[in-house]
């Protein structure tokens, strides 16, 4: 079966007062991205369509969602790790206002547990490929989603290794007999063009 996990869109900078999840829903610039990328997969057959169910994430599914006429169906198991986090920064504005803490981000430094966050989103993800043998499907999720589940094909230990873009999409090839390859990482075509100048969020 061929696996595409998708980075949600920019989301909007959260910071809770009250001590709950911030949980950001998706920036302008993100929705944009979103339906820029629905766009570019309508011309494919995508037989399920699975996403996070944070808010960045679930948006971002809508518009493939109406698009190829599919249901998305929440995964408990490919939230981030930032679930319960009371502050959202999207990383590049992370990196402008504290280089250090992005740089400790990069390296898997988090303020949560990483090992019971790569087992679950590992976990989580071979229970999708099980579940559609001969299938192609889509999740959208999470950079760090990605980073775990790409060191796990790679045969590596869990870790944030890259920073996907937004709505940018990964392919894998993954064998019922248990092989997993990777086709594409950061496809990010549909981005090439000058997004609207709506401002940073």
């Amino acid at each position: 079966m061929e696996l595409l996990l998708i980075r949600h869109g920019l989301p909007l900078h959260v910071e809770t007062q009250d001590g709950s999840p911030a949980d950001p829903p998706l920036s302008d610039i993100g929705r944009v991205q979103a339906k820029r990328v629905a766009d570019w997969l309508a011309r494919e057959k995508i037989d399920r369509l699975y996403t996070s169910p944070m808010a960045r994430a679930a948006q971002t599914a809508e518009p493939l969602a109406e698009k190829l006429g599919l249901q998305a169906e929440p995964r408990e198991g490919v939230a981030e790790y930032d679930r319960n986090a009371t502050a959202y920064i999207p990383t590049e504005k992370l990196k402008e206002i504290d280089y250090d803490r992005w740089k400790r981000l990069m390296y898997g430094d988090i303020d949560a547990d990483f090992h019971h966050f790569a087992h679950t989103a590992i976990d989580s993800i071979e229970g999708i490929v099980r579940d559609n043998s001969g299938k192609r499907v889509a999740v959208t999720c999470h950079g760090g989603v990605i980073n775990v589940w790409t060191s796990h094909v790679l045969g590596m230990a869990p870790r944030m290794f890259f920073n996907p873009d937004y709505t940018s999409i990964h392919r894998y090839m993954c064998a019922g007999t248990g092989e997993r390859t990777i086709r594409v990482l950061n496809e990010a075509v549909h981005l090439r063009t000058t997004l609207p100048a709506l401002g940073r969020s």
